[in-house]
């Protein structure tokens, strides 16, 4: 079962690639503690950096940030009340009027501990489970391969977002965009409008920097800046902050609740498992269950310890969850894995369930580099976090500039072309319109990327077999189908029932 992990420690344990990530894991805290600049829109940022790299070395890079924007979130979430992502909204319960209390560094450090503590048992659950999925995949023909390709873009699109509809509506426009280009049997250009610029597709890596990249940049400018008044009283309030760590009385701390450590890592790794669930849902999900499960629930929302613990596990355990069905499947948990995948991509590395059989080397690589990037967060979160905190300062107009620099020319070094910056605009005030109507931008990437996939597999069944009902008399394709309209359906009557409950409170 530990295997991949030595082999991995092979691949990775050399100086340059250990530099790499710890890098990597700095780049994502920065990008966790900055209000506004996702994860996603960070290791998007990382991608075209890793094109000179080789695919460990990419890759390693790019869980490095993974890791690390998972738990920078708690900095601002703990200091200012402000959560730096999605992912540390219920870390703001517990963690910010502890520090109000007096206790910052107590807030601090048990957040960093429940953190390292959480990816560890998650990286266990990875490494245990994701060569299991990946030996019951390789029973999978083409029709079985369509329909889970269809199941995750539904699961994505329902858990994504407020509206099913147009989580839906998104995920096919990512399917779309995939099928601009050469057909992927026939070679024949479609769909190119006899513009040379689309004769060979829109490049998904594009479509990735344009939709999450631009887009957010789009809507940073757009929102008013933090007054000086106010930028001035929250400058004052970080350099008011006073704190000590105390990492080895905050261990003691964590360790004494096993069962809340536990738990809420195994509710994070399920969660990030599930596609399009991701941190912020595991965030919550596992500081309610915690409430629920605790003796004191009237503690929580106080400054409770218990409460920094369940948000914090749950949230950094979501990367141990959300790289199983990357790794076993191919099949991208989040936008972030998505990006993942297409590093392999640029490599010539095909993802799916023969990635382990195949690229042993690179899966090893990927679970050695999560274990390792979880130590370079610990050291980096307790020995850093004084000059972390001060980022948060810098103004938008001086961010903004220096990402829409890094995605031009990332971009132009795709392919050396000048039609890609069009592209990319383009795809940025997609995006842009994406986000100010509510459209989720997950299910339109990972349709981007499993929309190829999907085109192959569904040509490839029909060729062997013109009978469309096999995709229903396979019982593990049939079993994929029934998943997606379940998914579909319970997001309806959810919807539906929160509806009509808030048609009663009114």
């Amino acid at each position: 079962m530990f295997d991949l992990l030595i082999l991995g420690f092979s691949e990775i344990f050399q100086l340059r690639i250990l530099i790499i990530i710890f890098l990597g894991v700095i780049v994502g805290v920065l990008a966790g503690l900055i209000p506004g600049f996702t994860v996603a829109m960070a290791i998007v940022l990382t991608l075209p950096l890793t094109f000179g790299m080789d695919p460990i070395a990419g890759v390693a890079a790019m869980i490095g940030v993974f890791v690390g924007g998972m738990s920078g979130g708690l900095i601002s979430a703990a200091l200012l009340g402000i959560p730096g992502t999605p992912s540390s909204i219920a870390t703001t319960f517990d963690a910010y009027p502890m520090a109000k209390n007096g206790e910052p560094g107590k807030a601090l450090s048990i957040g960093i501990w429940a953190s390292f503590l959480s990816s560890i048992i998650s990286l266990f659950l990875l490494v245990s489970i994701a060569p299991q999925i990946a030996r019951f995949a390789l029973m999978f023909g083409p029709w079985e391969m369509f329909s889970l390709i269809i199941a995750s873009l539904t699961i994505i699109a329902s858990v994504t977002g407020k509206s099913i509809i147009k989580g839906l509506i998104a995920g096919l426009f990512g399917l779309l965009i995939a099928t601009v280009g050469a057909d992927p049997i026939s070679g024949i250009s479609r769909f190119s409008f006899d513009l040379r610029a689309l004769r060979a597709g829109i490049p998904f890596l594009i479509v990735l920097i344009g939709m999450f990249a631009i887009s957010r940049l789009l809507v940073l400018l757009e929102q008013k800046e933090l007054t000086k008044d106010s930028a001035e009283k929250q400058k004052d309030k970080l350099e008011s902050v006073k704190f000590v760590l105390q990492p080895l009385k905050t261990l003691r701390i964590v360790l004494s609740k096993p069962g809340n450590l536990i738990g809420a890592s195994t509710i994070g790794s399920i969660i990030g498992a599930i596609p399009g669930a991701g941190g912020s849902i595991a965030n919550i999900v596992a500081y309610d269950q915690a409430k629920k499960w605790s003796k004191k629930p009237e503690k929580f929302g106080t400054g409770c310890e218990e409460g920094v613990i369940a948000s914090e596990a749950g949230n950094n355990s979501t990367v141990g969850g959300d790289l199983i069905p990357t790794v076993a499947l191919g099949i991208p948990g989040s936008a972030v894995t998505a990006v993942l995948l297409s590093a392999l991509m640029v490599h010539g590395i095909s993802p799916g369930p023969l990635l382990i059989v195949n690229e042993p080397n690179i899966v090893g690589g990927i679970f050695f580099a999560f274990f390792v990037a979880s130590f370079w967060m610990l050291i980096t979160q307790f020995f850093g976090i004084r000059y972390f905190m001060k980022v948060t300062l810098v103004p938008t107009h001086v961010l903004v500039p220096i990402i829409l620099f890094l995605c031009v020319v990332g971009t132009f070094v795709l392919n050396n072309r000048l039609t890609d910056l069009y592209i990319l605009l383009i795809m940025g005030i997609i995006g842009y319109l994406f986000t100010k109507y509510d459209f989720a931008l997950a299910p339109a990437i990972i349709g981007v990327i499993l929309g190829p996939i999907a085109e192959v597999n569904l040509r490839r069944a029909f060729m062997s077999d013109p009978d469309w009902t096999l995709f229903l008399t396979r019982p593990i394709s049939l079993t994929f189908l029934i998943l997606a309209a379940l998914s579909i359906a319970f997001t309806i009557w959810q919807t539906k029932k929160s509806n009509a409950r808030t048609k009663m409170i009114n």
